[in-house]
């Protein structure tokens, strides 16, 4: 694909030869066009060195209508990163330099942008109207995620990775999953005993975070329904984050989003039981005597799923399993009507509960078997949409 990277005048702009690098590894051409400001970021001669090509910066340097037959050349336009101010000209349709221009010229042609700016800045009423207002028009946003910031506050504000941004790109064309909604669960469950106390498990919800975000990079908008967690979502902005507490929340949550869905991807590590009564206050010791807790079955999410899915709608399961791991999650992928399942071996070491890498097996109805080496796991959530959607 042939791409052109535009980069504006922000601190991230330090990272944008990092982009361009990494969209000719995929194998993309790239040509790269820069505002005055960013060229006190980033030098010409970085970019023209990464690209290859050079730079378009000088509205009127070569007396011809550059942004025009750049405008032919492309097929994509990245703009990364996406200050404040270029979002605002775009949306108000101002074109005072080479780069907004230039975008103005690209109209009918896919454009992504991946916003970076300060929190307060970011979260102000008149940016988020420009991006809504960008948005309806058909371009992408791709961040911002929150962290650390230039300024030295942390928010959300920061520039999506480049390696985020070339995901975003998609495999064979841009944003593959653009116009569909799916749904993700993540994290634990938390079935309570008393006013204090828990059933829970050791899931730390990185998984289907993972999930979600490489589903709103490749396009998708994303209902998560998580469990007890501290994480947040980077991609927040094609992110629908909605936080539960027991089984029976998340199953509310998940029957109530998942009709409007194009597909799911069950990674919760949901309790089977709860206890059947909880106490409204905590519970004292009752002298040397132990306690017994009666314990009720809570509903199948991934069950009740299976039996609402319809025609055209893909359903993924996860299966932690200890023994015999093929042979169940094969029972399991029929028993409840799935398109695909995702196992787990707690045998593999570095895969499982509270780590940040995975070891996966993806079985599909159909007999198909895709194996991941052990891989980050945001590498292994890419690995898992490419193959449930391809």
């Amino acid at each position: 694909m042939k791409i052109i990277v535009g980069i504006t005048g922000g601190i991230a702009a330090y990272k944008a030869p990092e982009l361009v690098r990494l969209l000719k590894k995929a194998g993309h051409e790239v040509r790269c066009a820069a505002t005055e400001h960013a060229l006190e970021f980033v030098t010409r001669v970085t970019l023209e060195t990464v690209s290859g090509a050079p730079l378009y910066s000088d509205l009127f340097a070569s007396g011809r209508t550059e942004h025009i037959s750049l405008k032919d050349w492309g097929e994509m336009l990245v703009v990364a990163p996406a200050t404040a101010n270029i979002i605002g000209k775009v949306a108000s349709g101002i074109a005072d330099d080479a780069l907004s221009t230039l975008l103005l010229a690209f109209s009918g042609k896919p454009v992504v942008m991946a916003p970076a700016m300060n929190c307060e800045m970011w979260a102000h009423p008149a940016v988020q109207r420009n991006v809504e207002t960008l948005k309806s028009w058909g371009i992408r946003m791709v961040g911002p995620a929150e962290g650390e910031l230039a300024c030295g506050v942390s928010g959300v504000g920061r520039m999506a990775e480049p390696q985020q941004i070339v995901d975003a790109i998609g495999e064979g064309g841009p944003l593959k999953l653009n116009g569909e909604r799916w749904l993700v669960t993540a994290g634990p469950t938390y079935e309570r005993i008393d006013s204090v106390r828990f059933i829970g498990n050791y899931s730390s919800g990185k998984m289907g975070f993972a999930l979600a975000e490489a589903l709103a990079g490749a396009g998708a908008e994303v209902e998560l329904v998580t469990g007890p967690t501290s994480l947040n979502i980077s991609t927040s902005q094609r992110v629908n984050v909605h936080r539960v507490e027991s089984a029976r929340e998340m199953y509310a949550a998940a029957t109530e989003v998942f009709p409007r869905c194009h597909g799911a991807i069950l990674s919760a590590a949901v309790a089977d039981y709860r206890p059947a009564e909880c106490a409204d206050h905590k519970l004292k010791k009752n002298g040397s005597e132990g306690m017994t807790l009666e314990l009720v079955q809570n509903p199948d999410i991934l069950a009740t799923l299976g039996g609402m899915k319809r025609e055209g709608q893909t359903l993924v399961g996860f299966a932690l399993e200890t023994d015999n791991e093929e042979a169940n999650a094969q029972r399991k992928l029929e028993k409840k009507n799935l398109d695909y399942i995702v196992l787990n071996s707690l045998r593999d070491k570095g895969a499982g509960f509270g780590v940040d890498t995975n070891k996966v097996y993806i079985i599909g109805r159909d007999g198909s078997r895709t194996e991941s080496p052990l891989l980050s796991k945001q590498e292994v959530a890419r690995l898992i949409i490419n193959t449930v959607t391809s």
